[in-house]
């Protein structure tokens, strides 16, 4: 599978800058109608006045995004379509076909970093709604370059 990445700043509700990550070719993905459920994780980090995250922090979002990403792409049991970055918060959007399964390979991912104080969320999303939302307010298409 082809993958592709774009990021732009947007802008919370308080003013402060949200940095968008999303992820590019999943219309095969979603038109197979497994990928069901939603999973927020988030991480209050610790954030500069502006809301991005400290030195300290960026380093270890790195480290777990890295981790997350290898280990999701290894086992396809769901896939990261969205990552937030801002106003003191750090989110990271997956879409999964199985709650169980997903929760098991998003610990693994992290067992050899310190332990994170994340907040999780999931709900049914069929229809991929927020991914959709969130490629329509801050898609960048690709340029020359990247074909």
């Amino acid at each position: 599978m082809k993958e592709r990445w774009w990021t732009t700043p947007t802008e919370a509700e308080n003013g402060k800058t949200i940095i968008v990550t999303g992820r590019d070719y999943l219309d095969d993905i979603i038109s197979k109608g497994k990928f069901r459920f939603r999973v927020s994780a988030k991480w209050k980090y610790p954030a500069l006045p502006s809301g991005m995250p400290n030195d300290n922090a960026a380093e270890l979002l790195q480290i777990a995004t890295d981790a997350l990403l290898k280990e999701f792409n290894r086992d396809k049991a769901a896939y990261i379509t969205g990552i937030y970055t801002g106003d003191g918060e750090r989110e990271w959007v997956f879409y999964t076909k199985n709650l169980n399964i997903f929760n098991r390979i998003f610990n693994r991912a992290l067992e050899n970093i310190e332990p994170l104080p994340l907040e999780f969320d999931a709900e049914e999303d069929p229809l991929w709604e927020e991914y959709f939302e969130m490629r329509d307010i801050t898609y960048v298409p690709e340029n020359d370059d990247e074909r």
